[in-house]
């Protein structure tokens, strides 16, 4: 079974995590939801309180598949400047492991150098990161290497299912889908 970690930093966007942890353990991946440090109740941007099951520290990218950064500004910025999270990144990347990351969330990519050429963020949002390579609203997901990004919101359930695809196939992706109305995902 495919592990990912999502951690979840006070002010994450709260749309984004959910539906990401989600449509992730409803195509049977084991989702660990991580909170930075011994607080395993977190706060979202518009107040929703989600429980972590561990926290970021504890793992490391051999027992994981993939980690995927849910954005929010605030929940951003602590991830970007959260120690083991930045480790973690880099360490994913160093491997060739999957990451991910959506709406403000390709900033701490970038601040741990694991953001490749190709990427989309939320709007405004490439301005702190860097307008080379920023694909805009060309597409909602947007894969370079083993690096996913997303736009936002509204991107969040086919930025999951594409991850789903990524991790289970197609055969899984393509029901889950369907199963979801979600159809209008590429």
């Amino acid at each position: 079974m495919s592990k990912v970690l999502v951690p979840l930093a006070k002010g994450f966007e709260e749309i984004e995590a959910v539906s990401i942890i989600d449509v992730l353990r409803r195509a049977e991946v084991e989702v660990i939801v991580a909170a930075l440090n011994d607080e395993m109740l977190v706060q979202g941007a518009n107040g929703i309180t989600l429980k972590a099951d561990a926290k970021v520290v504890d793992f490391s990218a051999d027992e994981l598949d993939m980690v995927v950064l849910p954005g929010g500004w605030d929940g951003t910025y602590a991830l970007a400047d959260d120690e083991n999270v930045q480790n973690l990144l880099k360490e994913m990347d160093a491997k060739g492991k999957q990451i991910g990351a959506i709406c403000a969330a390709p900033f701490a990519l970038n601040k741990a150098g694991v953001l490749k050429e190709n990427y989309t963020c939320y709007p405004s949002v490439e301005e702190q990161i860097r307008e080379e390579g920023y694909q805009g609203d060309k597409a909602m997901v947007v894969e370079d290497t083993n690096i996913m990004t997303s736009r936002g919101p509204a991107t969040a359930l086919c930025f999951a299912l594409e991850i789903v695809k990524k991790l289970k196939g197609e055969e899984t992706y393509n029901a889950l889908k369907e199963g979801l109305l979600a159809t209008y995902c590429s």
